[in-house]
């Protein structure tokens, strides 16, 4: 089969932007993801070897128990003499691993001082697969004391706070006579990049805070500017169209700040903040940070609050399209064993200087016919069932496989689109 060269048209590249939506709900110390119930495997407690609410970066290692098989990959013999152990153990499961030699390479997890005091050379550093992401709440009872006393995950977005001060003056660290985010109790949520991509879009940030199962209040970026503002409350429509909290779109952070009573009961958040109404900076509780009604953590009505949380991010993804062409009177041989009659002698001539096929090869004729016993006259065509994709040296980079096998008839074109990301 002949090479075809994609013309200047046949090739475009562009962006797909996409919204993927995440919804997370938060009760009892729990995190459910997009309303995925608990999923148990077979071999594993957990399907996906990854807790409620979390993610599993590439989807490996699924359902598959980490055991020591006895076995390795490679060489198995027992080092001697001292020499380092390099044998790579098969414990049923993918993990990455490197040997330790003159190159310096590492994981990024494993710090300088540990790589060169640590391991010795031909030493074997390994990883663990599957790598997982999940929400996370953080109550920031003291942002910032002093510069000896001070949260550290406040401080590292103060910067991004004020950055944002353009959107709306609620970003701001401090407001004289209204507000100082030094001071003020906070309750930050963390969401990986991972369920949204470049950026959380703004306008589809929604929180809804429940007791008992009965919605109290509901805040959202109405004017996508970063303001979580609260409507729809149940218990004091005084604080309806009040500002809660605020969103770091491009750094997947959202900072409440609402302190008022969203009804007059009281729950026990954690095991110090006890007694307390549910308010904006109580949001999320249980969102893997340490917190459930179990043990001495916070005592039972701890469970009488659930949450959720749904937004959705932007993804931008480079799309290369293809267009190969089968033109009208091209592509109309195979390479298939089956193409050409039965028994035919192919070579006519060979010897140290001449290779010559026969001319006159006789094609199968499998043109079908509508009628019984009759063969239809010949007509020059192919199936096609694949498409390779080089590159300008001639080296196979793809292969486009097509659901069922396409029929070529001598006088059509085709044309087929071939889509990857990249």
């Amino acid at each position: 089969m002949s090479f075809k060269k994609f013309g200047d048209s046949d090739v475009m590249r562009n962006t797909m932007r996409a919204y993927p939506n995440s919804d997370f709900l938060i009760y009892d110390g729990n995190v459910y993801y997009n309303q995925r119930p608990d999923q148990v495997g077979h071999r594993n407690t957990r399907a996906r070897n990854v807790e409620n609410g979390f993610i599993s970066l590439y989807e490996l290692n699924i359902d598959r128990p980490e055991v020591a098989t006895g076995r390795y990959i490679g060489p198995s013999a027992v080092p001697e003499g001292g020499e380092p152990d390099t044998r790579i153990a098969d414990t049923a499961r993918i993990y990455p691993y490197i040997s330790k030699d003159s190159a310096g390479a590492s994981f990024k997890t494993v710090g300088a001082t540990t790589y060169n005091n640590e391991f010795s050379a031909g030493d074997i550093l390994t990883g663990k697969y599957p790598f997982s992401a999940s929400i996370t709440r953080e109550y920031i009872p003291t942002p910032y004391a002093s510069t000896t006393s001070y949260n550290t995950s406040y401080v590292a977005i103060r910067n991004a706070l004020n950055h944002n001060n353009i959107r709306s003056e609620h970003y701001a660290v401090s407001s004289p006579g209204n507000w100082n985010k030094n001071t003020q109790v906070l309750n930050m949520i963390n969401v990986p990049s991972i369920f949204y991509g470049s950026k959380i879009k703004p306008g589809s940030v929604r929180l809804e805070w429940y007791y008992t199962g009965s919605l109290l209040a509901v805040v959202s970026d109405l004017n996508q500017n970063g303001e979580l503002i609260q409507f729809s409350s149940s218990y004091n429509t005084a604080y309806d169209n009040k500002v809660a909290g605020v969103v770091l779109y491009d750094e997947g952070i959202i900072l409440l700040t609402g302190s008022w009573a969203l009804n007059s009961s009281t729950m026990n958040f954690s095991s110090t903040v006890t007694g307390q109404n549910p308010k904006w900076i109580h949001f999320g509780a249980g969102a893997n940070d340490g917190n459930s009604h179990a043990g001495a953590s916070a005592g039972a009505t701890f469970g009488k609050g659930s949450y959720k949380l749904s937004f959705k991010g932007i993804t931008e993804t480079q799309v290369l399209t293809m267009f190969a062409k089968a033109k009208k009177g091209e592509v109309n041989y195979s390479n298939n064993p089956s193409f050409l009659q039965y028994n035919q002698q192919k070579i006519f001539n060979t010897s140290s200087n001449v290779y010559q096929e026969k001319s006159d090869l006789q094609l199968v004729n499998f043109v079908s016919s509508s009628y019984t016993d009759y063969n239809a006259p010949f007509k020059r065509q192919v199936y096609i069932s694949r498409i390779g994709i080089y590159d300008k040296n001639r080296n196979l980079i793809g292969i486009a496989t097509m659901g069922s096998p396409v029929l070529k008839q001598d006088d059509q074109e085709l044309a087929f689109k071939l889509k990857i990301d990249i």
